[in-house]
Order: C-alpha cells, then sequence, then structure tokens
C-alpha cells in the first residue's frame, strides 16, 4: 500500500492541477456542450442564403483567341458577375466574355448585385465597405483578399463578402458563427489564429488532463477503505 506521506503528495497534485486546469475544463465543456446543440447550416448561414443560383446561360462569347492575353492558358472558368459573363483566367485575370476586354476590379454597384443573387431577398442592405487585409482573429481569415464586407441591417450583425478581384461571393457572417468561432478558439486553445488543433498548448493541458483523471483514480486507489481492505485481506 502507498505510504501516507506519498498519498498526500499525490492528493496535493491533484488538487492543485485541478484547480490550474477547470477554467479550461470548464470552457472545453462549454464549447462541446454549443457545438453539439447547435446547427452547423445555420453556424454557416444557409438561413441566410438563397439555394445556390444556376449559372445563367450566355451566347456570342469570344473565344480566347481574340483576348488579348500575352501568358499561356492554364486555367479558365466563366463566372457570372451583375448578369455578365467573364472569363476567369488563370486564377489571376478577368475579361468580359462579351467584349472581350480586361477588368481590374469590381466596383461598389456590381459586389452589392453579386451578393444579392446569392442572398435572402428580403435582406435590408446597410452599407459595403473595401477590406485590404485582415489579421489573425478577422472573421474573414483565410480568404481572397482585397474584398468587400456588406452589411445588412438585421439584430444578428450580418455581413456577407465577396472577393474584388474575381467577383466570386466568398461567405456570411453573423452574430452566432461569431460566438462558434469564439468558443472554437476556447476549444482548441489556438488563440492566435484559432484555426489550428495541434497547438503546443493543447497538446500540453491534454497531457495534463490525462495526468489529473489518472491521478484521481491513484488518489481513489490510494484512500479507499475497501481497497486498503482488500489489500488487507490478500496479504494474510
Amino acid at each position: 500500500m502507498v505510504k501516507r506521506k506519498t498519498a498526500l503528495k499525490i492528493r496535493k497534485a491533484h488538487r492543485y492541477l485541478g484547480i490550474f486546469l477547470g477554467i479550461q475544463f470548464l470552457m472545453w465543456t462549454i464549447s462541446g456542450m454549443y457545438f453539439s446543440w447547435t446547427d452547423i447550416d445555420e453556424i454557416h448561414g444557409d438561413h441566410f442564403k438563397k439555394e445556390i443560383p444556376e449559372q445563367t446561360a450566355f451566347s456570342d462569347l469570344v473565344i480566347s483567341s481574340q483576348l488579348n492575353i500575352q501568358e499561356p492558358i492554364k486555367s479558365l472558368e466563366l463566372l457570372e458577375i451583375a448578369d455578365e459573363p467573364y472569363y476567369w483566367i488563370n486564377e489571376t485575370m478577368l475579361y468580359n466574355a462579351l467584349t472581350g476586354t480586361k477588368k481590374e476590379e469590381l466596383t461598389e454597384q456590381e459586389a452589392i448585385k453579386v451578393a444579392k443573387r446569392y442572398m435572402l431577398a428580403d435582406l435590408e442592405f446597410d452599407q459595403i465597405q473595401r477590406i485590404e487585409s485582415v489579421g489573425d482573429h478577422h472573421e474573414y481569415r483565410g480568404r481572397p483578399l482585397p474584398v468587400y464586407e456588406i452589411s445588412y441591417k438585421t439584430d444578428e450583425n450580418l455581413k456577407a463578402y465577396v472577393a474584388i478581384e474575381n467577383g466570386a461571393f466568398q461567405t456570411v457572417r453573423h452574430r452566432d458563427w461569431r460566438w462558434f468561432d469564439f468558443l472554437w478558439m476556447t476549444h482548441t486553445m489556438d488563440y492566435q489564429g484559432r484555426d489550428d488543433f495541434n497547438t503546443i498548448v493543447l497538446r500540453a493541458f491534454s497531457l495534463l488532463g490525462l495526468i489529473t483523471v489518472l491521478s484521481g483514480f491513484l488518489l481513489w486507489y490510494t484512500s479507499s477503505p475497501t481497497m486498503r481492505k482488500l489489500i488487507k485481506n490478500k496479504r494474510k
């Protein structure tokens, strides 16, 4: 049987580990409950969007040889921007597919039309702003820049994002998504970028959590009258 002095050390270690890890355990529990009780489609903002619109069929489009492009074409995608067809070439250049003219970037009005094509019709437009760069904690992180941020008059502080370079509708963000994002950060313990699930801090706390649980079992083993009685009878 473990000596009393050793048992006291285990108890003390278990107590201090519990205090140190308690807040993080609580955050893991709260965030886990939130994740399991929420509809991920609503978190993504699908209830603010129409069904994915079908690509409009266009005719009389110019061919690639008519475009003033010096470099070889590696990729070409037909996009629809504000009811107009465009070629997105090599993921860097945008050309009007009817006139063959190169387009440098979207205007604010074109971005609003793009968002209107994807968002529900009853949403009331509020304002639009251009974003050139974002931080590691910004809700639009990890996506193409620059971008237009389009805000709507809603209680959820709803925003849609449209890429300026090619007019692609990127995503929507709203209040519930921001709560989800914050709790995800506390769950992964990635306090720099929020999206890394392999942080050293998370690994350390997971290991300490395991030690806390094991020390609890060991503490029960060393202090349980039943276990003491069984060990005593076995020695006889």
